[in-house]
């Protein structure tokens, strides 16, 4: 069943919001033995959706100065006292163009972009006007597509340093830096052969298709406790800094109690600044106390996030336990030390222990209950291109498990409404968004997918 919440004024320690579901089929059996993202799958059908809600209002953040760490976990110093206010893009919403209602999907379909691929993980553009796609292959090959055509060479081939074997390994993420056209610098996110989580910077070479092999500049190596949960995805915000998805440390049920501990690492959404310090320094505005790399707390997996182009509101797809899976959105401007509530819940419901008095959590604005064969949601973008108009707003997301899209939008009142518009039958390992705002589909299957009109 998939739930949407709204912000509530009980005093149940939690916000809540979303509420929404839709039939989805495919064998369990396939599912699992191609399994990216460990989760319980049901076989109940899905409830027609129901969506009441509003997104949270953005809290003006408190701010820290940036001081510098070394590359490894424990050595990070702790951060100062509030300073200064950072800035965020937030346009106003009168400008920002939105859908009035979801598209009929059945005037749209997902047109083969390329296929044949080795387990792709990933798509996303270097933002230098030069309109070629990249895409992430899990073995750790980027490779680039010009023109609709894959060039011949990689980008980058990481292979020797990548451990791809666990189904939750590998080249997990790739991001571009806001000024790559100047500085060519980009990030990737990757277990190594230890099996735990790197971010690394990297450079391009004189030739524009090729990265140069040895430019690696690790600037984490957080220890993976277990195979499983390691997130992976990276990206840079609208406020220039670099946020990165930890899981929990992996098992079930977060036996370390990572998600809530803020002297780790695991469990959170960073935000780093990979323009200061050495090898970085923190943001103004990151959560308060502990680690000063963390900028939201309490998320299981967070595999696949995204930022609104227009809004700059962050939306993030967090792969849930047994039942619940979960869309998060985080303003553009909302206070750092966002406590999303994993493992006190499961999305919206209580999963374990009992949270401090006076703590409080956001709950997601979307959620969905296995049934149906799904067992782990993939998140994705909101539409901002310009070849189909009639999806403007229109956030998409999915289940790896059954390939079923859903999309989601803020009517006019600011509730949000939601419903499923393709049943793919699909390993959705992620959505892709290209330099034009363009929207893909990645399938694990060796697959990539356009939107695009019938």
């Amino acid at each position: 069943m998939i739930l949407v919440k709204m912000i509530s004024k009980k005093q149940n320690l939690r916000k809540s919001w979303i509420k929404f579901s839709s039939p989805a089929f495919i064998s369990i059996l396939f599912l699992l033995s191609i399994g990216l993202l460990l989760s319980g799958c049901g076989l109940f059908p899905l409830s027609e959706p129901t969506v009441v809600g509003l997104p949270p209002t953005p809290v003006p953040a408190t701010v820290t100065t940036a001081p510098t760490i070394t590359a490894e976990e424990p050595s990070s110093p702790t951060p100062q006292e509030a300073a200064q206010t950072p800035q965020a893009v937030q346009p106003s919403p009168e400008i920002v163009p939105q859908v009035e209602s979801l598209p009929d999907p059945d005037r749209y379909s997902w047109s083969v972009f390329a296929n044949g691929l080795d387990r792709p993980l990933f798509l996303t553009h270097a933002g230098d006007q030069s309109g070629r796609i990249f895409v992430v292959e899990k073995a750790g090959r980027i490779l680039i597509f010009k023109d609709s055509a894959q060039l011949a060479e990689p980008f980058l081939n990481i292979v020797k340093l990548v451990n791809s074997q666990n189904s939750e390994r590998g080249l997990l993420g790739l991001a571009f830096h806001p000024n790559y056209a100047e500085n060519g610098q980009f990030f990737v996110n990757y277990t190594d052969l230890n099996g735990n989580t790197v971010v690394a910077r990297n450079q391009v070479s004189d030739d524009e298709n090729r990265a140069d092999p040895n430019s690696q500049e690790i600037l984490l190596n957080i220890s993976q406790p277990y195979s499983n949960h390691n997130g992976g995805m990276i990206a840079f915000g609208p406020d220039g800094y670099l946020y990165i998805g930890m899981g929990d440390g992996g098992s079930g049920g977060d036996p370390q109690g990572n998600a809530q501990n803020s002297n780790t690492l695991l469990g959170k959404i960073l935000r780093i600044d990979v323009d200061s310090g050495s090898p970085y320094g923190f943001p103004a505005g990151n959560a308060p106390g502990g680690r000063p790399e963390i900028w939201a707390l309490g998320v299981r997996n967070p595999w696949r996030f995204s930022f609104d182009r227009a809004t700059g509101d962050m939306l993030i797809g967090d792969v849930g336990q047994n039942q619940w899976e979960e869309i998060d959105i985080l303003p553009a401007g909302i206070l750092g030390g966002i406590n999303l509530g994993w493992d006190y819940y499961e999305g919206m419901h209580p999963y374990e222990g009992t949270p401090p008095e006076g703590d409080n959590f956001i709950s997601p604005v979307i959620e969905y209950q296995h049934a149906g064969g799904t067992c782990s949601v993939t998140g994705g973008y909101v539409y901002r291109g310009s070849l189909l108009p009639d999806w403007q707003g229109v956030y998409l997301f999915g289940d790896y498990c059954t390939g079923t899209v859903w999309g989601a939008y803020p009517d006019s009142s600011g509730n949000w409404q939601t419903n499923q518009l393709f049943d793919l039958q699909a390993s959705l390992s992620s959505f892709g968004e290209d330099e034009k705002g363009e929207i893909y589909l990645i399938d694990l299957g060796g697959t990539i997918y356009q939107l695009t009109g019938k």
